[in-house]
């Protein structure tokens, strides 16, 4: 989760058509179009699926970048614990990263090893669900405010803030993300752009919950559910920007391609009738053909890529041709990426939901009347899947 000082105006999520069984009819022959006519510009103003990424307000998730981490206290919740444990808590996220971006990106997190004292009680920052975004930029200033004597903040990209676990008030980890219209976070003649304020929260979802959040700086959105009973129904544990801790929570091709991991002689787009058979490598992987892309308007296309359990995606539930649908005129937390269950019947194994059986098999197909769209499976190998991609 990440915070903004203005609301954005809610968008609805458009439905999905059920994927069908049948083969597609005999496709015309396409002339291959370059990645960019299958990029989508965001148009929420905001973290979204675009690729309009604004680079002056998101970090470019390139190259290193360099994290402090501060360790803060409180009046009323003293520190407890070692400060070497708090910091292994978070540091696999610096390998879970490099692994995930073909290692095109590294954190290189460094502790600051004492205990920076907050000046009001950790109940007074009002840490629920809801917190405003001056009510986070308060709790940031404070931190380095009392850090400043410390440390040089000039060497840093942007900040982990770790609570004492006494610190129960302190309860959830969004990431604060400056606005750069207004007078901000300036200490010692640098601004502070972006930091992840640790909660409680991190002792359930792990060291992801630190790459999580790292993806907001650099301009993505949540895909779980902010509103409903159901917290995972757009893409299950396919993605950690969805599940933190779901199966198989790499990030998705798309959003790879977002970020520059992935180039554009790795994407295959149709964005026009026709068709191509693409064979995909999986995206655990690096090299080869990432994903496929049928562009279906101005801000949405269907996505197909291969996944494998191997990596980060090692307890993936079901493997082989991930598809789903991404708008980016969706804004974060109401779906602006829903993947397709391939498998709605099957039966979910202990650990898994419906939705993390969503992979299709050679001989399956997807096929949305209302877009023209078609994906047919045609073979799998070890690390590969062969489809073909068509618009009507």
């Amino acid at each position: 989760m990440r915070l903004r000082p203005l609301a954005a105006a809610l968008a609805a999520a458009l439905p999905l058509v059920a994927a069908t069984p049948a083969l597609a009819d005999a496709a015309r022959p396409a002339t291959a179009a370059p990645a960019s006519d299958c990029a989508l510009p965001g148009t929420t103003g905001w973290t979204d699926e675009g690729h309009n990424t604004d680079h002056t307000q998101f970090q470019q998730p390139l190259g290193t970048k360099h994290v402090l981490m501060l360790f803060v206290d409180f009046p009323d919740a003293p520190a407890t614990g070692s400060l070497d444990d708090y910091y292994r808590e978070l540091a696999p996220a610096q390998d879970w990263m490099r692994q995930d971006s073909y290692g095109k990106l590294r954190l290189e997190i460094d502790p600051l090893k004492r205990w920076i004292t907050m000046p009001q009680s950790s109940a007074s920052y009002g840490f629920q669900r809801g917190i405003t975004f001056d009510q986070q930029e308060l709790y940031v200033k404070q931190a380095v405010q009392a850090a400043a004597p410390y440390t040089d903040f000039s060497k840093y990209d942007m900040l982990y803030i770790v609570p004492t676990k006494s610190a129960s008030a302190i309860s959830f980890s969004p990431t604060y993300l400056y606005d750069p219209t207004t007078a901000g976070i300036t200490v010692n003649g640098t601004r502070i752009k972006w930091a992840v304020t640790f909660g409680q929260d991190m002792y359930h979802w792990g060291y992801k919950v630190a790459d999580h959040e790292t993806s907001h700086t650099f301009g993505l959105p949540d895909l779980y559910a902010f509103t409903g009973t159901d917290v995972h129904p757009y893409v299950g544990g396919w993605d950690l920007m969805g599940d933190i801790a779901g199966p198989a929570p790499q990030h998705t091709g798309w959003e790879r391609w977002k970020f520059g991991w992935i180039d554009d002689d790795q994407v295959a787009c149709l964005p026009s009738p026709g068709s191509r058979t693409v064979r995909l490598k999986a995206v655990e992987r690096p090299g080869g053909t990432k994903i496929a892309v049928v562009r279906t308007s101005g801000t949405t296309a269907y996505v197909a890529e291969s996944r494998r359990a191997v990596g980060a995606d090692g307890k993936a539930c079901s493997t082989g041709v991930l598809v789903y649908r991404v708008d980016t005129s969706t804004p974060t937390g109401y779906g602006p990426v829903h993947v397709v269950n391939g498998n709605p019947g099957a039966t979910a194994p202990t650990g898994c939901t419906a939705l993390d059986m969503a992979a299709y098999q050679p001989g399956q197909s997807f096929t949305d009347p209302g877009t023209g769209v078609d994906i047919d499976v045609l073979g799998r190998g070890p690390l590969s899947d062969t489809i073909r991609i068509t618009k009507h």
